[in-house]
């Protein structure tokens, strides 16, 4: 359409004004240069006169023609439009004119009556489609598309009810549904109507607050499928912009708006925002857009009007989009350290970056953002503490520059408990570490058996710092109470260190646990501040322990007598240590009976005892170890799911993408022996993939990026075929044997995989 690649340069010429797109001319007054005077409301009303008589060909202005009570006429597009200020100036000046004037102009526009129907409508497609004549559909798009009044007159239930609520929006949705769907089957120049329409809609621009029909009319025009095409963005830039601009109150009705779409074309209008601004950072062309330079305003537009649809999805009953169909992958080729530090000293201010909307950020941007931050924290403490040595004239030992744990096997829990507390100084020092007694050089494997040992033994039953629920298959704090809850400090440590040093552990914590981490994400000045006391809710207990969960809603949903049938007062009994001990929910709670009246605060306040209050010394020393090695910034861009994540990785194997990404040395991937190995692989089931993962990489759990991130590499070992494998875990390689039978490859495979435990020389 040349039409349209004429009017996309225009906009270099005109800054920030809509350019004239096929071949319409933007209202005078229009952009940042002085304003041409608004013709007067006398004027207006003469030039109106003069064209009632232009009726029959359907030129007249049809907003005013229904003001002044003649439903015959329709748009005049030639008409100024309305704006602000005349509005106003009507309002004021009412009673100052005469009286036959007076009645057509009330204080808000009355929309036209609009009767057609989605079944006329789709009954003038058809017709249109099989003759040809495409004169009724025509007429149609180019009415409804012209105006904020007329698209709610075609599109709003009833003509002038008020619709003032934001549980209902007041449009009629299927209608718009049709009416969209059948668009881009249109002719081109009922297509680029629709646009002139829209730009003519846009430019009546006003000051002030928006009217809820406004609303409806920013609503239904951001569904317009026309969007998805680069040679319409500098009009879906613009509407982004107005919409971007509205008011917070605006945006909350929008918002619940937005959450009553299907999930077809909410996920199609969160995809088009993805793929706009994605265009708009690379162009396929250099020349199909204008200089990022002249419209720098698009992109924070885009992301502002993407955070509506994120806090739809998140205030829905249930998500109607994952969390990560919000991820821009596009994002992670940017300089995004830039725009860190760029949120880092201006925060949410006026100066736009991608971290004040962190839910567009994937998971792999964010933990490379953690990882540089990270990096950088490292050095300075490394630094810092070569400067002391160098300053005090003392010999430079290179181990300073490290945090080196050393541990004995047989005693790895108090070994490591005393290393971490005695050199907490060099908690952000690059970890090493050593089994005594062994003769395994830390390249990267020796660190990740020591999370491995250490988790296993911390969570085992017997120790009793954590309860395994079976129900749910996770782990929780103990509520058992003790003098010293440095063991707690020490596991939150070690998931800093992991998370820290890149390492994924074998964690089993339920959701809740990792949003009472970021409760909040960076440790609070005032140590008597309260720190994981996270809203607690029955769904969040649900996690943990289902079956109490479920006896609860039972009790909230009961129609009998609750106090007589149940019996239960505001207290409530817990074992510990093989003791039962009681505890009162609040004041006096033993002799506060639960009724019908009070059973809702009886549950929440339970809910909160359990996992709170109960348990709030043994999580607070847990928070503050972890934050003793992660205090930054770029955990307050995190969710807790993908806290998760960065602790534990994804327990989800995906041997053939392993593959895949698989690397080799001395060996080709049409090797015979090669061929062997991933038969046996893909065939194994999932425990004995996992071991094989574990002894390869020294972990069973995949990274962020992917099987991809591990860089695993299979290599050649000229030694007998009597041989077991054997692996360098510091490099995520294994050493195969030449292998002559795909029977002797997996029975020697096997046996390595399930009795890795201990390093040699690597």
């Amino acid at each position: 359409m040349d039409g349209e690649h004429s009017a996309l340069s225009g906009v270099e010429r005109e800054r920030e004004r809509l350019p004239p797109i096929y071949n319409s001319s933007p209202p005078a007054g229009f952009g940042r240069g002085a304003k041409q005077p608004f013709p007067s409301l006398g004027t207006f009303i003469s030039t109106l006169s003069q064209r009632r008589d232009m009726a029959g060909r359907g030129l007249a202005g049809g907003i005013m023609g229904n003001l002044t009570g003649n439903p015959g006429l329709r748009h005049g597009r030639e008409l100024p439009p309305i704006c602000s200020d005349v509005r106003q100036k009507q309002r004021l000046s009412i009673d100052t004119l005469p009286p036959e004037v007076k009645a057509p102009f009330p204080s808000d526009p009355i929309i036209p009556l609009r009767t057609k129907t989605t079944k006329e409508f789709q009954e003038d497609m058809e017709r249109a489609l099989q003759s040809g004549d495409w004169r009724e559909v025509r007429e149609f798009y180019l009415t409804t598309f012209d105006s904020f009044i007329e698209i709610n007159a075609a599109f709003k239930r009833e003509a002038n009810g008020l619709f003032n609520t934001i549980e209902d929006s007041g449009v009629n949705t299927k209608f718009v549904n049709a009416v969209y769907d059948a668009l881009l089957n249109t002719p081109q120049d009922i297509q680029k109507s629709v646009l002139k329409g829209i730009i003519n809609s846009l430019l009546r621009e006003w000051k002030g607050p928006r009217t809820k029909d406004d609303l409806r009319a920013y609503f239904i025009l951001v569904q317009n499928p026309q969007y998805s095409s680069t040679s319409t963005y500098v009009i879906y830039a613009h509407l982004l912009r107005q919409i971007a601009a509205l008011s917070e109150a605006d945006h909350h009705f929008l918002v619940h708006w937005f959450k009553k779409l299907s999930a077809r074309r909410f996920r199609q209008l969160v995809e088009r925002l993805l793929q706009f601004i994605s265009t708009r950072l690379f162009p396929a062309e250099p020349d199909e857009l204008p200089p990022l330079s002249k419209c720098a305003w698009w992109i924070p537009s885009a992301t502002k009007v993407l955070s509506l649809f994120n806090a739809a999805n998140s205030v829905s009953s249930a998500p109607i989009m994952s969390f990560t169909d919000f991820y821009n992958i596009t994002l992670e080729h940017i300089d995004f350290m830039e725009d860190y530090r760029t949120w880092q000293n201006y925060g949410n201010s006026n100066r736009f970056s991608f971290c004040q909307f962190p839910f567009i950020l994937s998971t792999v941007v964010k933990k490379a953002i953690i990882q540089k931050d990270s990096e950088q924290q490292m050095i300075s403490q490394a630094r810092q503490s070569l400067v002391s040595k160098v300053s005090r004239r003392q010999r430079v030992d290179m181990n300073l520059l490290f945090l080196n744990i050393k541990v004995r096997r047989a005693q790895l829990l108090s070994d490591s408990l005393d290393e971490l507390t005695r050199k907490r100084c060099d908690l952000k020092k690059k970890l090493r570490v050593t089994f005594v007694g062994e003769a395994g050089l830390d390249m990267g494997g020796l660190t990740k058996e020591w999370f491995l040992l250490l988790v296993r033994q911390i969570f085992h039953t017997d120790y009793g710092m954590f309860t395994y629920m079976k129900d749910s298959r996770c782990h929780w704090f103990s509520s058992w109470k003790c003098d010293n809850y440095s063991e707690f400090q020490l596991v939150g440590t070690l998931m800093g260190l992991a998370v820290y040093n890149s390492i994924a552990l074998d964690i089993h914590f339920p959701l809740y646990c990792y949003r009472k981490l970021l409760t909040p994400p960076t440790v609070p000045c005032d140590q008597n501040a309260l720190v994981g006391m996270a809203n607690a809710t029955l769904d969040d207990l649900q996690q943990i322990m289902p079956e109490l969960a479920h006896g609860l809603g039972e009790l909230l949903s009961y129609e009998g007598n609750v106090e007589e049938d149940f019996y239960l007062t505001f207290q409530v009994f817990q074992e510990e240590m093989g003791m039962v001990k009681s505890y009162n929910l609040k004041p006096g709670g033993d002799k506060i009976p639960v009724t019908k009246q009070n059973r809702k605060e009886y549950v929440q306040l339970y809910v909160d005892f359990l996992l709170n209050k109960s348990i709030y010394k043994q999580f607070a020393a847990f928070y503050h170890g972890f934050h003793s090695v992660c205090a930054s910034d770029a955990l307050m861009l995190l969710r807790p799911e993908e806290v998760e994540m960065l602790v534990c990785g994804s327990p989800e194997l995906d041997m053939s993408a392993l593959q895949k990404a698989a690397q080799y040395e001395g060996y080709s991937k049409t090797d015979a022996t090669v061929r062997c190995f991933w038969d046996v692989v893909l065939a194994f089931p999932l425990e004995l993939q996992k071991k094989l993962l574990h002894f390869a990489t020294g972990s069973d759990r995949v990274p962020v990026g992917g099987m991809a991130d591990l860089n695993f590499k299979i290599a050649k070992i000229d030694v007998p075929t009597n041989w077991l494998p054997i692996s360098h875990t510091c490099f995520n390689q294994i050493c195969l044997p030449p292998y002559r039978t795909r029977k002797e490859l997996k029975q020697k495979l096997t046996i390595a995989i399930s009795n890795a435990e201990g390093f040699g020389l690597e």
